[in-house]
């Protein structure tokens, strides 16, 4: 796989899948942008493992759920590499809290990142792509655009609504040359606090090979849709869940 000469925008990259994804399309020649919301040590830490692979970075540290954000982040992108030729909309936000204890607070925050920062980052991009006759849009879902989960209606509200809006996108815009996909990870062996440790163990049971999955998976069937060989498929949300029941 060949990605010399484009570059891709990558939310939440500082850690986890969305790392390994800037790292993987990274490695096939592609310039990235990482965008990272409050951990700046993380995102240049990444950064300073893709210069070492020989090619162009950029941190851009801000809030993906501000249209404002976005925006001025989108001007940066642009005005350092001309064009952003693949986005990948990772970053998320997950709480848990009781469905009778929420607030509109609680709500709007988690559709603003989770979905409507899909939307920004989309709208300041895909003009550009179609423009070019070519774009990939990669969108994180997982398991929550599936399953209803307790004490997380906003989460799955919003990750459903990510699985919709990437349908509509590969309708609108396949003839243009711009693909839109999602993939939906299943339990991914990620860094994160003890109860979110114990928590993603228990789900091992529940997956057909037995294990958590990587975020260097997830990395490789992002790279596989940015490539040639993944141009036909359009519209679609992946599990890469190691045939965790859906």
């Amino acid at each position: 796989m060949n990605l010399a000469g484009k570059t891709a925008f990558i939310t939440g990259a500082g850690k986890n899948i969305g790392r390994a994804i800037a790292l993987n399309l990274a490695s096939a020649g592609a310039n990235t942008v990482l965008n990272g919301g409050t951990d700046q040590e993380a995102c240049d830490g990444v950064a300073a493992e893709i210069i070492a692979l020989g090619v162009d970075t950029l941190v851009l540290m801000g809030d993906v759920g501000s249209s404002e954000n976005i925006t001025a982040m989108a001007n940066q992108a642009l005005d350092r590499f001309g064009t952003i030729d693949i986005l990948v909309n990772n970053a998320a936000i997950r709480p848990s809290k009781p469905f009778l204890e929420m607030t509109d607070q609680d709500w709007h925050r988690v559709v603003d990142v989770n979905l409507n920062g899909a939307f920004y980052t989309t709208r300041a991009f895909v003009k550009g792509m179609v423009e070019r006759g070519w774009g990939r849009i990669i969108n994180l879902t997982g398991m929550n655009a599936i399953h209803g989960y307790k004490g997380r209606a906003p989460v799955s509200a919003a990750k459903h609504g990510l699985w919709e809006l990437t349908k509509a996108l590969g309708k609108e815009f396949g003839a243009d040359g711009v693909t839109a996909n999602a993939i939906s990870p299943g339990p991914i062996d990620t860094v994160g606090d003890q109860a979110q440790r114990e928590h993603l163990l228990s789900m091992v049971p529940r997956v057909p090979v037995g294990r958590l999955g990587t975020p260097e998976e997830i990395a490789a069937l992002t790279s596989f849709l940015c490539s040639d060989g993944g141009a036909y498929v359009n519209g679609q949300m992946i599990n890469c869940n190691g045939g965790a029941e859906t």
